[in-house]
């Protein structure tokens, strides 16, 4: 076989390395169902801890209900048809794999870059909430905060490293002891719970903005339709990044058969845990107003409970589910830097992989350096302290707008793998069909509309669309000419052209 194939579809050409590439691109398996269930969860779990609370201020308690019951149909239509399309095509490339069988190499490029932009961002901002709360707990100065990230990069990044046995013990461990936190808060809040008086204590001003009610019985859609939309946003926290698990089809031991369980368990957890934090923690004092603005609403919950007195314990306690995420995602963006790097779309050596160890050392550094480094340039030019509203507004709403790209493109991709490729081996078939698939592409949409229209999404499109900019000049100048002929690339041509070969 020639070392350059001809053309592809989208002007693309595959360069056909020696074995030795691959070699120096070795993942390990060892991942079965209860670790899958424990990444996906752990991804996820630091939502319930905080981001979601944000939605009281602009929807109520009733709005951020009826958009947490949208953004949950959003999500099950797009769990459901990734464990279709994960044991279909059990690469490590997830998104970007299923995008680039659905649309072509520039389909599976953008898709990619999308859930790239989510999965570098969402740790960063993390980290940062991370320095925050260990800057409360030890009393260092805020100017320290950047050292804490750079530990907490240095820790988890290293254990990623160190193999993928470890760090699925890690993502075990880190994500049980959050759970335990969650449902030790539930059982303590219960007593204290009056629902009407805390959770419906929000009411609207003259000016439109959400005001206080002492005795509680208000509105249950205060601000109307308009507040389930601007809630949407920030019920997405309750479940952003458990699409990640395709990524780890590669360290999965029998990924046909563990997939879909371990997407859909980790699925009905967060759905569990998230409706049980949405009823329990804004009926208890200080109630949803002030939650409408905290930065940590089950340590305000723990304080309603315990006493301030017990608040450094109990902020330690609330750390660990920051931890289980950041962990996680961490994870995440190792393997879909490899994988779009070992097929081409990014540079080559980002997916080398360690030699004992078998992890994507390259990768998982170079997206660490990329997100601590953003982090740190918005520090020093937003004035230090005063950059929290940036990173906590304009970066994370980055992460999120990157997020419902990669799920529009993903739910579409489904439904074209459904029509186009009805051959291809399904070993697990979506209940929800093309209709799940469908109301995921609506809501993802409702969502994203929201974004562009509201001025505070504003500034965090424009960053989005430089990101984007960047990439596709990259790729369309140079990566389309370069790729290899990988098995996400080579299970694509195959099914695409009907070719065995290239």
């Amino acid at each position: 076989m020639s070392n350059e194939a001809k053309k592809h579809e989208g002007g693309v050409s595959y360069h056909i390395p020696g074995s030795e590439y691959f070699e120096k691109r070795e993942l390990s398996r060892h991942a079965g169902v209860f670790s899958l269930w424990a990444l996906g969860v752990g991804a996820v779990i630091s939502g319930d801890f905080s981001g979601w609370n944000l939605g009281f201020a602009v929807g109520g308690w009733g709005g951020l209900f009826v958009a947490t019951i949208l953004i949950t149909i959003m999500y099950l239509g797009l769990t459901y048809s990734i464990a279709e399309m994960s044991p279909a095509l059990p690469h490590t490339g997830g998104a970007y794999s299923f995008a680039r069988t659905a649309f072509g190499p520039w389909g599976g490029f953008v898709t990619g870059l999308a859930e790239n932009i989510e999965y570098v961002l969402t740790p960063a901002v993390v980290v940062f909430f991370i320095g925050a709360y260990l800057t409360s707990i030890f009393g260092t100065p805020d100017a320290f905060q950047p050292v804490w990230w750079i530990i907490g990069y240095l820790v988890f990044v290293g254990l990623n490293v160190r193999g993928v046995a470890l760090s699925f013990q890690v993502t075990v461990f880190v994500t049980l002891l959050a759970l335990a936190i969650l449902v030790f808060f539930f059982i303590s809040a219960v007593p204290f719970m009056e629902f009407s008086k805390y959770a419906m204590n929000i009411g609207v001003g003259p000016d439109g903005a959400a005001v206080e009610l002492p005795g509680g019985g208000g509105p249950f859609l205060p601000f109307g339709a308009y507040g389930v939309l601007a809630a949407m946003p920030f019920a997405v926290w309750l479940f952003l990044a458990i699409e990640q698990l395709p990524l780890a089809a590669e360290e999965s031991v029998d990924p046909k058969r563990d997939m879909p369980k371990g997407i859909m368990l980790g699925m009905f957890t967060l759905i569990a845990t998230g409706f049980l934090i949405l009823i329990i923690n804004p009926a208890i004092p200080d109630g949803a107003f002030k939650l409408g603005s905290s930065g940590e609403p089950i340590l305000d919950g723990f304080r309603a409970i315990y006493g301030s007195g017990a608040a450094k314990l109990l902020a330690l306690a609330a750390v660990a589910g920051l931890v289980a995420s950041f962990h996680a995602i961490i994870f995440a963006f190792g393997r879909q830097i490899y994988s779009l790097s070992r097929a081409g779309y990014f540079p080559h050596f980002l997916s080398v992989t360690h030699g004992d160890h078998k992890t994507p050392n390259v990768a998982l550094i170079a997206g660490s350096l990329l997100g601590l480094g953003v982090m740190l340039v918005v520090w020093y030019t937003q004035g230090g302290v005063k950059a929290g509203s940036f990173i906590g507004g304009v970066l994370l709403n980055m992460a999120v707008f990157g997020a419902m790209i990669s799920y529009l493109l993903q739910a579409l991709s489904f439904i074209r793998l459904r029509q186009r490729f009805p051959n291809i081996e399904r070993p697990y078939r979506s209940p929800l069909g093309i209709p799940g698939a469908a109301a995921t592409v609506v809501i993802a949409l409702m969502t994203i509309y929201f974004q562009l229209t509201d001025p505070v999404y504003q500034t965090g499109v424009i960053g989005v669309a430089i990101w984007y900019a960047l990439g596709i000049v990259y790729f369309g100048a140079y990566g389309r000419k370069t790729l290899v002929y990988s098995p996400e690339e080579e299970f694509a041509v195959k099914q695409r052209e009907g070719s065995g070969s290239i």
